[in-house]
C-alpha cells in the first residue's frame, strides 16, 4: 500500500493520540540514528552529483527495509514549500532538512512511528517516535532498522571513534534521545529553572518544540543527550530513562499545589483559555499555542470533561502554518493563516466544550 502526503493530513500520528505511558506529561519519546555510507564524502564537502547518487543509493536499500504494509518516500526536491513545512510540523523531518537544498528525501512508515531522512546533514537520519514514556520500545524498532539498513548499505564505522558523523559530537552511537514534555505547572510555579539546571549538570540538553534552534512554546520542551561517544546505546537510554519519571513527578506534584492551593485562578485561566479559543475570530500561532497549554493542564485535571487530551494534541500540531494550508488546499498569508486557524479551532472545539461549565 503506498501513501500519499494527503493521507497523513486526514489523521494523526501515532505519537499524537496520547496512548503511550505517562502520556498526560510525556508528549512523545524519539530516537534518532546518524548513519554515513562509507567510502563517500560528509555532505558538507559532496558535490550535487554526489548527493544525487547517494540518494538513488540510499532508497533503492529503503526499498528492501521492513517498515510495514503502507509506507511512502517524498522527494523533498519536488515537494511544495507547503508540504515539507507540513512534514517538518508533524515531526517528520528536521528544520535543516526543510532548508536543505538538492537531492534528499524521508521515507515515512504508517502511523508515523518511522521517518528515514537521506541527505540532511549526513546521509541518513534514522527516527522512530511512540506516544508517551517509550524509549525501551523506540529502541528495539530503530535497532532492528538499522541493522537490516546495515546488511544492505556499508556504513562509515571506526573502531575507536565509533560511527563517524558530519559533526564530531554525533560520533560514536550517532544515538540522539529526546523526549517531549509539557510542563506548564513548573513553568507557573517558577521551578523550570532549577529542572533545566539539574539537567545540564548530568549532561542532557533542553530545547523547544522543533528541537535545535527552536524556542519553547506552549510550554513544551524536549530534553535530549548530549553526549554520543564512550556510552552504549542502551546507557543512553536507561540514563534518560532513569531521568524522566523524576521530572515527570516533580510536573504532577506542582500540577496538584496549583489545584489545592490556586484553584479558583487555575479554573479562570482555565477557562478564560476555552473562552479564547472558542470565539477568537483571528488567532495567532504563539498565542494559541500557549491557551491550547492551558486546556490541555485543565483537560489532564479533570476540569474540561468534555475535551478529550487527543483533540488537544492534534490542535497543537494541526494549527500550524503548514498544516492549516494543507487543509486550506492554498497557500496562505500570515493574516489569512490567523483567520483560518481560528476557525479551525472554534470548528473542532465548539461541540466539545458545549456542555462545559
Amino acid at each position: 500500500m503506498v501513501m500519499r502526503i494527503d493521507d497523513l493530513a486526514r489523521q494523526p500520528g501515532e505519537w499524537l493520540r496520547g496512548t503511550g505511558p505517562d502520556n498526560d506529561i510525556v508528549m512523545s519519546s524519539r530516537i534518532r540514528l546518524a548513519r554515513n555510507l562509507a567510502g563517500r564524502p560528509f555532505l558538507t564537502v559532496a558535490s550535487h552529483k554526489v548527493r544525487a547518487e547517494l540518494e538513488v543509493q540510499i532508497r533503492g536499500a529503503l526499498d528492501q527495509v521492513n517498515l510495514g504494509a503502507a509506507r511512502m518516500y517524498v522527494s523533498l526536491k519536488e515537494a511544495s514549500a507547503v508540504d515539507r513545512q507540513f512534514l517538518m510540523e508533524r515531526h517528520l523531518i528536521s528544520r535543516d532538512l526543510l532548508n536543505a537544498e538538492g537531492d534528499r528525501g524521508v521515507a515515512i512508515a504508517k502511523e508515523e512511528t518511522v521517518a528515514i531522512m537521506v541527505n540532511e546533514e549526513d546521509h541518513l537520519r534514522l527516527q522512530v517516535l511512540r506516544s508517551g514514556l517509550q524509549l525501551h520500545e523506540a529502541w528495539k524498532e530503530i535497532d532492528r532498522i538499522d541493522d537490516e539498513l546495515s546488511t544492505r548499505l556499508p556504513m562509515a564505522f571506526h573502531a575507536q571513534f565509533g560511527y563517524l558523523t558530519a559533526c564530531p559530537t554525533n560520533a560514536g552511537t550517532g544515538m540522539r534521545i529526546s523526549v517531549l514534555l509539557h510542563l506548564p505547572a513548573l513553568v507557573m510555579t517558577r521551578q523550570i529553572d532549577k529542572v533545566f539546571q539539574a539537567l545540564s549538570r548530568i549532561s542532557f540538553s533542553v530545547r523547544g518544540l522543533y528541537g535545535e534552534g527552536t524556542q519553547a512554546t506552549g510550554n513544551f520542551y524536549q530534553i535530549s543527550n548530549q553526549a554520543t561517544l564512550g556510552k552504549s546505546e542502551q546507557k543512553l537510554i536507561d540514563d534518560l530513562s532513569n531521568v524522566v519519571p523524576e521530572i515527570v513527578k516533580f510536573e504532577r506534584h506542582c500540577r496538584e499545589k496549583l489545584a489545592n492551593e490556586q484553584k479558583t485562578a487555575l479554573e479562570d485561566r482555565v477557562m478564560r483559555a476555552c473562552g479564547t479559543l472558542r470565539y477568537a475570530r483571528t488567532i495567532s500561532s504563539e498565542e494559541t499555542m500557549e491557551l491550547l497549554s492551558a486546556i490541555r493542564l485543565g483537560s489532564h485535571l479533570s476540569l474540561l470533561p468534555d475535551i478529550a487530551p487527543r483533540t488537544i494534541n492534534e490542535l497543537f500540531i494541526s494549527t500550524q502554518p503548514g498544516h492549516l494550508q494543507k487543509h486550506e488546499g492554498r497557500p496562505l498569508s500570515p493574516q489569512e493563516r490567523d483567520l483560518a486557524r481560528a476557525g479551525f479551532i472554534r470548528g473542532k472545539l465548539s461541540e466539545k466544550l458545549k456542555n462545559s461549565p
